[in-house]
């Protein structure tokens, strides 16, 4: 097949859904259960799930979970209640924030940002992590860059040690995994599965929490790129705030965009390099369609394979004797 700038679009996206949903229902059966149980935040993926686990279930045997902290935006629950609303969810509102302190999850990592900044509080700052700017296209490994934010907005940004950069992640982790052990309370009471939301690059490349958002039941959007959960999106009448809102970590106090975060590139790019480089095209051939040179789709290659080897241990079951 040539490689296109059209090479992702789903010429039949209704031949698409109705497979996923086909899908969805013999996994369900397989399960035994009888509903879903969906954790929504107003993102573009989670409300593709949901759109396609009514489509396939019902409204009457979906929940949508609304699980907030502190540093959560409010954007967040606005859309996913109007998310629910257009789809005749139900939901439940579950906020972990006094389940994260009593972890410790806010003051481990505002100790290991205090040890970058001094100065730096959660009164009087916001804080976020992400890579350092056009590094995708690098040879070495990427650095990763903390970030404060005074209440004026004045922001102040120093490479993050590895000591410290793995005790903001470690701590941030909580909040993943207590979502997941809230989700599956409410599958366990009701006999649901749990319906995870990570679309293929977020399992490909690692970008998820092991035991966190990687815990789920059924995966159904896992083998999607991200412009295509986009195209489905749009299909499926999710509602237009959220397909047009900038994708978030929803992690850190200070507002930071998944790009910024993890992968670097713009989504189209990502989706069409990622394509050429998981099917074999040669750089040179993707390289002409994205108006690249051969040299940069090559260390952009590099840099996903080495995301998919440092990130293997996410993917594996656990190792048995």
């Amino acid at each position: 097949m040539v490689f296109t700038k059209d090479i992702l679009v789903f010429a039949d996206p209704l031949a698409e859904v109705e497979k996923i949903v086909s899908k969805t229902k013999e996994n369900m059966f397989n399960l035994r259960k009888k509903g879903a149980i969906i954790g929504i935040s107003g993102g573009i993926d989670s409300s593709l799930t949901l759109a396609i686990a009514t489509k396939a279930l019902g409204a009457e045997n979906v929940t949508g979970i609304l699980l907030p902290e502190k540093d959560s935006s409010p954007d967040s629950k606005l859309l996913a209640l109007q998310l629910a609303d257009q789809f005749g969810v139900k939901t439940i509102e579950e906020d972990i924030t006094l389940a994260l302190t009593g972890f410790g999850c806010y003051k481990r990592r505002d100790e290991a940002v205090c040890m970058v900044f001094p100065e730096y509080n959660p009164e009087n700052y916001k804080m976020k992590i992400g890579l350092k700017q056009n590094e995708s296209n690098k040879k070495l490994p990427p650095l990763f860059i903390l970030t404060i934010v005074d209440n004026e907005g004045n922001e102040k940004s120093r490479i993050l040690p590895l000591k410290e950069y793995l005790q903001i992640v470690a701590a941030s982790n909580f909040k993943q995994r207590c979502r997941m052990s809230m989700l599956y309370y409410h599958a366990e009471r009701l006999n649901y599965a749990v319906i995870g939301t990570p679309n293929k690059h977020e399992v490909e490349q690692g970008f998820f929490v092991k035991h966190g958002d990687g815990g789920a039941d059924i995966m159904p959007i896992a083998h999607l790129y991200k412009t295509q959960v986009y195209q489905l999106a749009e299909f499926l009448n999710v509602p237009k705030e959220i397909i047009d809102r900038t994708p978030t970590t929803d992690t850190y106090s200070a507002e930071q965009t998944q790009e910024e975060f993890f992968f670097q590139i713009p989504f189209y790019e990502m989706d069409m390099i990622w394509y050429g480089f998981e099917n074999g095209y040669n750089p040179a051939e993707v390289g002409n369609v994205m108006g690249k040179p051969e040299e940069e789709i090559s260390l952009i290659y590099n840099n996903f394979k080495r995301k998919q080897k440092t990130t293997e241990y996410l993917r594996l079951a656990p190792i048995k004797f």
